[in-house]
């Protein structure tokens, strides 16, 4: 097989110099030289052949390898050499097919330069055969696919200098080159050059990717590279421990990210790799065709280039288009502008050689990349203020920077980075003064260059280039700054291609290069925008770029996160908003610009704006819900065949309406993972990021109080611990924050207080002027500050720069004293005003400069040289203030002037930015940052909270001013997507703020009238429902808005049939307009799609969260009550719809549902209440049908839900006062009663309500069918009522007080009879599960019993007597299970039958006359009972004994003599029928109440009341007796004095039956009785006679018996004293008291002394009680002898007759006592009774004194004796 390729590559050779040979240029002189080498090799090769034909075959050919190929290549040199052009281009293709066939790699050393490799050589070879523009194009062409065969050859390897070569001569080709056809090849091969050498960088370096990041580049203290590539001349030793690369068959073979092989250009380009002959494929194996063969596979490789080219040459296409149409950003309505080429290229190239190109390439390429890391590209004049005060700050003390060498993993990585940097300085190339020509070969150099860099960028920017350390330090030193250099070009091309190469390094390379991008965005992108100066172009360009930038989410939060998020660093996307959105409303009236221009402009800035709001919703995606939809099962069986998603879709389409949550806008592409994002930067922490946007918005807040006021604007900041307290914390804040006014720093350092001068001491001190020229030091002191104007100040600060400047310079003996310095700075700046002021006309020369500076150096000159250089450096370069921005006055000047001076004011512009931006840029090229990548979703509500403002007026402004129909669906596509974020995070007063602004936009409003809907107006309404339907589970209070509009969209569709047209105010024509208008906008087939969008709403409420549709129904129902109240014309749409989601939503879970209810069931408490019955009437009847269902679902125990949606219906029935919807109500619950009774379980309670209510009507109809239904539950459903049976009873109760209907009160009373009956035999169903008896008491009796009661107190006569009867029947029957609490209860409840007549609510006279009826009646009666009950139940109710007597004692107290005399009747009844059970306490308690009542109710005004004058007397006398004698005619009194003297009256009773209840209580009237008749002095003893009853008198204590006794005796002693007093007695009877006899008090006189006298002799005569006689005896003493005494001494016979009686049974009494108290008692009252023997006695009495004395005989006498 060898054998094979060694005769082809020998007939090859043969044929190649034969042919060089038979050209008939060969013969010329001038040529010579190559026809004798041709001839020397052409005979070597035949020698060789003629060898190899040995006759035993045992001599061969030499084997055809580099050896042989390279000791043939210098007949091919010289012939490139030559003049003539066929020659040159027969050489060339030779020399291109030896390359490709693998014949010729060069790898040995060059004969001619052993430190030098032939390859290096045969590439300069190829290369010097272009000559410039007078170039044949056939060399040409051959020279560039020479080139490209040898860059893409896998044998042999061309690195740096030879790499560098072959590019620039293609790029001199493409530049020189009058043939069109091979500019556009050369342009291409350039391009598949440069994708080779970047994709064989990746390949070979793919390895560092497996490191982390801190692996990649391990630098050292001098930030050097660890690790070196060995070499070996010249070239990576394949050996090498650090990177060891084989080279072989297929491990050569560069692959890209995926693996496999990657030797594509462009899309026109085939593998180049694959052009390797047949022979190195197949194993040599070629086809015998000879030399077409042969020539045919040598072409195959750059034919599809060379074919491209042409292509591009016929269409006029002559720049080559970038892959990805995302970065491809031309002007509308432009062509792509065509490539252009530089003159320089050569020279560019060539010093790139010089530095790059010598024997030893590795060391020179480090060497020059070390010279040109440490350099800068800045020009000497260009003022360096920021760059030389910012690294004067951070120098170190020594004031020398290290340099850094730049070390290369492999020889690959080395050849990238020398052709990106020299790419970068091609496009930094100075262009010519005046106007820029496009075609010159300056600017079509610069393109070119720029173009170049952009394919490189987007297209073979791998992961190595992206992650490595040493291509982010390449590209911020020289890419960036050549970017910043070329994106402020006048040119609109270079500017255009320039934002193309800076959009690929945000996408791949922002994680280092965080300051360059603030640079971009600050200094050039927003500068461009905001200034009036520039051209349309350059802001067209610039909104083209910040589009691509908007629409990608992760760059829009990264620029948030590590600039608005930082302290130091501009608000980029804050400002980048702002900027934006004056565009995107248009206001650029001062920009000079055409209203089409403005137009695109707006057009752009909205799309950018609604570009981040799309970036907002996606990076917030994660956090958005999605509405679940609730699909029915059998709706999805039934609909085969049928479009489920058409009808949506028809229904929401609106422009622009994408899938919000789920579309990714189109962006620059995202390449970055979680990996790479560890390794950029760091995770973020959200909460770290919005406390330090905090911090930076209290930072600005002083910056801004600063620039106002310096003094206060420290102080806050000092406050806010922005700043420390220390003046040095101050002057350095000054260095630190470029966002301080510069005039307000000037006027703090310039300050005379104390404070203000150290702060400018300080200031200086920071500043480092070590080495520093005076003029260069001069300009960093005054590039932070503004010089005040005032000398003084001026003086202060130019000393403390000499004293500065002066220590930092010791070594400079030029000047003798910081005196020289002063005064030399000094003239400096007067100097620059004088140069540089247009005002001075006369400037200063430099001699006169010389001269006025003379004497200065402590009376010693300067050098004239030195200050020569001074004046030459401020002529050319002027000593510039730094300005604010604010004063700047350009753009003011721009408005009024003419096109001339806006020219030369947007030239200037062009100039600052320019200057300015890379000066920025070169200050930050080495500055490392850390970038931090966005991962939370979280950090989009700080965003949003930033910018919704500016959103919102923008898109409010073009809705309202703008008729553009691209525009308004941009800005209805915003709305939704602020609306989305807000939702999303729940910022509802954005959320508020988009979604009212909307609905205002809709036109529907009826409060400012219908006007005509616009199409954008409905496209607006479409959006709204748009919103309403995706995002409806995050609406919240917006839903009021968005049903609003719903609402008026009905009305308005009703409008426009001409159903509705009574909303209108007036039917005028413009009315009959609207009308038509309504009718043609709503009528179409597309808007009526918005109508059944609507439907949606409402049938889709089912997919709404639980809160969500509490707020969706909490507004509708608002909406429902507007309707409703509309002065106009009431609506039920919302109404309607409201009972339409109730149905939708009745698979709502119940704790749902309860929320729910609690809404809807309060707008239809106010509904069902309305005035207008019918509205009432939909109401009730929508609620009968809800509750219907509700209760077809049952309820579980314990649950409260039913109770909650009959609730309405107590309301309406409760306030509602129409008859007819009240009828309605009954009727309702009646239906469900009859009909649902068993799924009815708390819902008993509003049923019972509801029937109470009607209980209460005055209607029959309501109030029968009410008890109907009640008594059926009672008869039927009484066992399910449960927890109601209270509600029950208390309807029943409220049935037996209508007084209306008798005969259902007295039913009702009966049912109720029936409800204890029911508690008594089912007490478990009260007790409940846990067998707590209480609640039998709570839940049965207690509401029986109670309504009982109430009733008493509410019904007339024989309904509350039927009801007490009832009441104490269940007492009597059922209190033997009573508990004592229960009965306390009980009595509570019973002594509110007599707290009726404590209220004093009624009339005078209403009061007086049921007063009497109720004591009469009822309260007679229930004492009666009262007492009754206790005495039964005493042994349970004993504790209650107070209350009962409190209850009794009320009784007697009151002015009706018949309940009196009853509580003294029940008191006696309940001793007599409990006293044997009364302990000794009770007994307190029955003498209390004795004593109390008696002194309550003594009339004492009896012996006071004397005659009043009072005209308002009654002149009809009480008694009127005409047949009296005129001086005993009775006198009128006053009204007060006759109701008092029934008071009286009242009280002589209650005395008298006091006295009587004491007697009867203590001896029983049987026994008082018995007593009576032995007064008679005939009365007889029988044998079998029986003593009486001795009543309670055993029970009594002493003690108790002498209380009772001495009542009596006050009782006695009062009465007896009203008898005495005849002419009181007669003043009332003349006034009418007491009848017409004189009043008196015998009866109470006579029997209090007799009871008194029983009481007393009963205990004296009681064994038992021995020690209480001596107090007895002294008792009966003086009760015997007052007694004698008083008779003795009464005139009246009638008053003696009953003191007759009284002496009878005093002696009676002493007659029956032994003979020794019988002597004493005698011996005290003995001349009494003499004295009695002397009166005038009766019979009777005579008698008993008769048997006295005789009884009195023998104690006498032994007495005597």
């Amino acid at each position: 097989m060898a054998t094979t390729d060694n005769k082809i590559f020998v007939m090859f050779l043969q044929k190649a110099l034969e042919k060089i040979l038979s050209d008939r240029e060969i013969r010329k002189n001038y040529n010579a030289e190559i026809k004798e080498e041709c001839e020397r090799k052409l005979k070597t090769l035949k020698d060789v052949s003629k060898a190899s034909k040995s006759k035993d075959g045992s001599h061969h050919l030499p084997e055809a390898g580099v050896i042989l190929a390279d000791d043939y290549f210098k007949p091919f040199q010289l012939a490139c050499q030559s003049r003539s052009p066929r020659i040159v281009s027969t050489a060339l293709d030779c020399l291109q097919k030896l390359i490709a066939y693998g014949q010729l790699t060069g790898a040995s050393p060059d004969p001619e330069n052993p430190n030098k490799k032939l390859i290096d050589t045969v590439i300069e070879t190829i290369c010097d055969a272009f000559h410039g523009v007078n170039t044949d194009p056939d060399v040409e062409l051959q020279i560039i696919k020479a080139l490209l065969t040898a860059v893409t050859s896998q044998t042999c390897e061309i690195h740096e200098m030879a790499l560098l070569t072959a590019i620039r001569c293609c790029y001199n080709i493409n530049l020189f080159t009058k043939n069109t056809v091979n500019s556009a090849t050369a342009k291409a091969t350039l391009t598949q050059m440069l994708s080779v050498c970047f994709s064989l960088m990746e390949y070979n370096s793919a390895h560092l990717l497996k490191k982390s990041a801190p692996e990649i580049v391990k630098t050292s203290a001098e930030g050097t590279v660890s690790k070196e590539v060995t070499t070996v001349n010249g070239h990576p030793d394949d050996s090498s421990s650090v990177q060891s690369r084989e080279v072989d068959d297929t491990a050569s073979t560069p692959k890209n990210d995926s693996g496999s092989h990657d030797r594509t250009s462009n899309e026109n380009d085939s593998d180049v790799r694959d052009t390797t002959p047949a022979s190195d494929k197949t194993g040599g194996t070629v086809s015998s065709s000879g030399e077409e063969d042969v020539y045919t596979l040598s072409r195959s490789l750059v034919d599809g280039i060379i074919e491209a080219a042409v292509r591009e040459v016929e269409s006029e296409e002559g720049m080559l288009k970038a892959d990805d149409s995302m970065f491809n950003i031309t002007q509308p309505g432009e062509e792509t502008q065509s490539e252009r080429s530089d003159t320089n290229c050569g020279e560019s190239l060539r010093s790139e050689k010089l530095d790059d190109g010598q024997s030893e390439p590795s060391e020179k390429a480090d060497r020059s990349t070390e010279k040109d890391d440490g350099g800068s590209t800045a020009e000497p004049n260009e003022p360096v203020e920021n760059e030389q005060r910012n690294e004067n700050i951070q120098k170190n003390v020594n004031g020398t920077a290290q340099k850094k060498s730049v070390k290369f993993d492999n020889v690959y990585m080395r050849d990238a980075y020398l052709v990106l940097r020299t790419l970068c300085k091609m496009t930094m190339q100075p262009m010519p003064e005046g106007p820029i020509d496009p075609r010159s070969h300056e600017m079509r150099s610069k393109m070119l260059a720029l173009q170049l860099l952009l394919s490189v960028m987007q297209n073979h920017a791998g992961p190595v280039m992206k992650s490595h350390k040493t291509f982010a330090q390449l590209i911020k030193q020289f890419l960036c700054v050549a970017l910043s250099k070329n994106g402020v070009s006048t040119d609109p091309s270079v500017f255009e291609i320039s934002l193309s190469i800076f959009l690929i390094l945000i996408s791949n390379f922002k994680y280092h290069l965080k300051m360059q991008i603030e640079v971009f965005f600050k200094d050039i992108f927003l500068s461009v925008l905001e200034n009036p100066s520039y051209s349309f172009q350059h802001k067209w360009f610039v909104m083209r770029a910040l589009a691509k930038v908007c629409a990608d989410p992760q760059i829009i939060v990264d620029i948030y996160l590590n600039y608005d998020c930082d302290m130091v660093l501009d608000n980029i996307f804050e400002r980048l908003v702002n900027d934006i959105s004056r565009i995107a409303q248009g206001n650029l009236a001062d920009h000079g610009l055409t209203p089409q221009q403005e137009a695109q402009l707006q057009h752009k800035g909205m799309e950018c704006l609604v570009s981040i709001l799309k970036c907002l919703v996606e990076w917030s995606k994660d956090m958005y819900r999605r509405p679940q939809q609730r699909l029915d099962e059998s709706t999805e069986k039934d609909g085969e065949g049928k479009d489920t998603s058409t009808l949506e879709e028809k229904l929401l389409e609106t422009p622009g309406n994408e899938n919000i949550g789920n579309d990714t806008p189109r962006s620059i592409p995202r390449s970055t993972s979680m990996s790479s994002l560890a390794s950029a930067g760091l995770l973020d922490n959200p909460q770290e990021f919005e406390n330090i946007k905090k911090q930076k918005s209290i930072l600005e807040q002083g910056i801004e109080k600063f620039n106002k006021k310096p003094k206060k604007g420290i102080e806050f900041l000092q406050d806010a611990g922005l700043i420390g307290p220390t003046t040095a914390d101050v002057a350095r804040f000054f260095h630190t924050d470029e966002r301080l006014s510069k005039t307000m720093i000037g006027e703090i350092l310039g300050d005379d207080s104390e404070e203000c001068k150290k702060i400018m001491s300080d200031y200086v001190d920071q500043l480092d002027f070590n080495d520093m020229a005076i003029v260069t030091a001069l300009r960093t002191f005054l590039a932070g500050y503004r010089l005040p104007g005032e000398a003084q100040k001026i003086d202060r600060l130019m000393l403390k720069f000499a004293q500065r400047y002066y220590e930092n310079n010791p070594e400079l003996e030029m000047f003798a004293s910081a005196d020289t310095c002063y005064v030399l700075a000094y003239s400096i700046i007067m100097l620059t005003t004088d140069l540089h002021n247009d005002q001075v006309r006369n400037k200063i020369t430099k001699p006169d400069y010389i001269k006025m500076n003379r004497g200065i150096n402590d009376s010693q000159d300067l050098p004239a040289e030195y200050l020569e250089g001074i004046y030459d450096e401020i002529s050319a370069n002027e000593i510039k203030m730094r300005y604010d921005k604010g004063e700047l006055t350009r753009v003011n000047a721009a408005r009024g002037a003419n096109e001339s001076q806006k020219r030369q004011l947007y030239k200037e512009a062009m100039t600052d930015l320019s200057k300015n931006a890379l000066v920025m840029m070169e200050g930050v090229s080495k500055k490392d940052t850390v970038f931090t990548s966005a991962s939370h979703s979280e950090h989009v509500r700080p965003m949003l909270m930033l910018t919704w403002t500016p959103f919102l007026a923008v898109f409010s402004i073009t809705l309202q001013d703008c008729n553009d129909t691209e525009l308004i669906a941009q800005c209805l596509t915003g709305f939704k997507c602020a609306v989305r974020v807000a939702c999303i995070f729940k910022a509802s007063l954005v959320r508020s703020a988009y979604i009212q602004s909307l609905a205002r936009f809709t036109m529907l409003n009826v409060s400012s009238g219908f006007s005509e809907i616009k199409p954008k107006n409905l496209e607006a309404i479409k959006t709204l429902i748009t919103i309403a339907f995706n995002d409806c589970n995050y609406l919240e209070e917006s839903w009021y808005d968005i049903l609003k509009v719903i609402s008026q969209l009905e009305l308005a569709q009703l409008i426009g049939t001409g159903v509705k047209t009574k909303f209108l105010e007036k039917e005028t024509m413009m009315d009959k307009k609207l009308v038509s208008s309504l009718q043609q906008t709503l009528g179409t087939s597309a808007n009526q799609n918005v109508i059944v969008a609507v439907d949606r709403i409402f049938t889709g409420s089912d997919r709404l969260d639980g809160s969500a549709i509490v707020y969706f129904t909490d507004a509708l129902c608002k909406i429902s009550c507007e309707e409703l109240n509309n002065p106009v014309a009431h609506r039920m749409f919302s109404l309607q719809k409201i009972v339409e989601i109730s149905y939708y939503n009745m698979g709502r879970i119940r704790i749902e549902w309860s929320k729910i209810w609690h809404v809807i069931g309060d707008h239809f408490n106010k509904v069902g209440c309305s005035p207008n019955e019918e509205i009432a009437a939909f109401a009730v009847d929508s609620l009968r049908q809800l509750s219907m269902k509700f209760l077809e679902k049952g309820e579980l125990p314990n649950f409260r839900f039913q109770k909650d949606f009959l609730r309405p219906f107590e309301t309406i029935m409760k306030n509602n006062e129409n008859n007819l919807i009240r009828d309605m109500v009954v009727r309702c619950i009646a239906q469900m009663v009859n009909s649902q009774a068993r799924n009815i379980r708390s819902g008993w309670n509003n049923i019972f309500s509801v029937f109470h209510m009607a209980a209460a009507d005055r209607d029959q109809a309501i109030v029968e069918l009410a008890f109907q239904t009640t008594a059926s539950i009672f008869e039927q459903y009484f066992s399910v009522i449960g927890d109601s049976f209270q509600d029950a009873v208390k309807c029943l109760s409220e049935f037996a007080c209508n007084a209306a209907f008798p005969d259902t009160s007295m039913e009702a009373i009966r049912y109720i009879r029936r409800c204890a009956n029911y508690v008594t035999e089912n007490p478990e169903q009260f007790a409940g599960d846990d067998n707590n008896q209480e609640n039998v008491w709570v839940k049965g009796w207690f509401p029986v019993l109670f309504e009982l009661s109430c009733i008493i107190s509410r019904c007339k006569l024989d309904v509350r007597t039927r009801a007490l009867t009832v009441m104490f029947e269940i007492m009597k029957h059922h209190g033997k299970d009573y508990k004592v609490a229960w009965w306390k209860d009980l009595f509570n409840i019973v002594f509110r039958i007599f707290d009726h007549m404590k209220l004093t609510d009624l009339t005078p006279e209403q009061y007086r006359i049921q007063r009497k009826e109720w004591m009469t009646t009822t309260c007679n009666h229930a004492l009666y009972a009262v007492v009754d009950v206790f005495t039964q139940h005493f042994s349970i109710l004993s504790e209650l004994l107070v209350e009962l007597l409190n209850l009794i004692q009320w009784c007697v107290k009151q002015d009706n003599e018949q309940l009196a005399k009853s509580g003294m009747n029940c008191l006696e009844n309940l001793v007599m029928g409990a006293g044997h059970s009364f302990k000794e306490a009770d007994w307190d308690l029955i003498i209390d109440t004795i004593t109390e009542v008696y002194a309550q109710t003594l009339p004492a005004d009896m012996r006071i009341w004397k005659p009043t004058l009072d005209s308002s007397f009654d002149q009809v006398s009480l008694h009127s007796d005409t047949s009296m004698e005129p001086d005993n005619t009775q006198l009128a009194v006053s009204r007060a004095d006759k109701n008092l003297f029934q008071h009286l009256d009242i009280g002589c009773v209650v005395q008298t039956e006091i006295v009587q209840t004491i007697d009867n209580i203590i001896f029983f009237p049987a026994s008082s009785a018995k007593e009576d008749a032995r007064i008679d002095p005939y009365y007889i003893s029988e044998e079998n006679d029986t003593p009486p009853p001795e009543g309670m008198f055993n029970f009594l204590t002493t003690k108790q018996l002498f209380r009772v006794v001495e009542c009596l005796f006050e009782s006695h002693k009062f009465s007896k004293g009203f008898n005495m007093d005849i002419d009181q007695r007669k003043i009332l009877w003349k006034y009418g008291f007491k009848g017409k006899t004189l009043p008196d008090l015998q009866a109470q006189e006579t029997s209090s002394l007799l009871c008194s006298l029983r009481i007393l002799h009963k205990i004296y005569s009681d064994m038992s009680r021995v020690d209480e006689w001596p107090k007895t005896e002294i008792y009966l003493h003086r009760l015997t002898v007052e007694s004698f005494e008083y008779y003795t001494m009464l005139e009246e016979d009638k008053r003696r007759f009953s003191w007759g009686k009284i002496v009878i049974l005093m002696l009676k009494k002493m007659m029956l006592l032994d003979d020794e108290r019988f002597v004493v008692l005698l011996a005290k009252c003995y001349n009494q009774i003499c004295h009695i023997l002397a009166q005038d006695n009766e019979r009777d009495l005579q008698i008993v004194l008769s048997k006295f004395f005789l009884r009195a005989r023998d104690p006498l006498f032994k007495a005597s004796s």
